[in-house]
């Protein structure tokens, strides 16, 4: 189960790092974007209401408020390495596309920075971490694609990234999470003595 999870990491990393190049110094989204972004606009009541919920997990309290649930429910079923993995994943997440934005400089909504998407990022972490600790492939990637699709809807519907930004943003959950469950896993095994995987 290691080596699809490092193809998949690698594969997403390669693909951030060329969106990041290409998206470069670039004030506005693709045709794509813009179409997808049109559509999203014309929706109204209850969908707003909907995408602002989804929306505010990505944000500072919400992001604190879904850890620490995560968390809770880890230590309480005695699985510490997921409770670290949680915490370690989720925040490598949120600090590669928050140092990415400067770098790719591109811009929405007036000069805010935008790809990669940290809420994306956020959401798909979330999802990889809580479903790698049930150790089904196939359920850990339904439910890491189904969450970050509704928050990339979120995020398009918002008017809060271009379609583009949010595919960064689950890219760099991609490449970072299985990175860090690595990480985690030969730390583990290290402080047990067992022989890292």
């Amino acid at each position: 189960m290691r080596a699809l999870p490092a193809v998949v990491s690698v594969f997403a990393g390669t693909t951030l790092v060329v969106l990041g190049f290409l998206f470069a110094g670039q004030p506005t989204g693709t045709p794509v974007d813009a179409g997808i972004r049109d559509y999203l606009r014309s929706l109204h009541e209850p969908w707003r209401q909907i995408a602002l919920v989804i929306d505010w997990t990505g944000e500072p309290v919400g992001y604190v408020f879904v850890l620490a649930i995560m968390v809770i429910v880890f230590l309480r079923k005695g699985n510490q390495r997921s409770a670290l993995l949680a915490v370690a994943g989720s925040a490598a997440a949120v600090a590669v596309t928050t140092g990415m934005k400067p770098l790719v400089g591109r811009t929405i909504n007036g000069g805010f920075l935008s790809f990669p998407s940290g809420h994306t990022a956020t959401a798909t972490s979330f999802a990889l971490v809580a479903t790698l600790a049930a150790g089904r492939l196939w359920l850990t990637a339904v439910v890491t694609v189904l969450a970050a699709a509704a928050m990339a809807w979120a995020q398009m519907l918002l008017n809060a990234h271009y379609p583009t930004d949010t595919l960064g943003g689950f890219c760099a959950a991609l490449a970072i999470v299985p990175a860090v469950a690595w990480a985690v896993d030969w730390l583990a095994a290290r402080r047990s003595g067992g022989t890292p995987v």
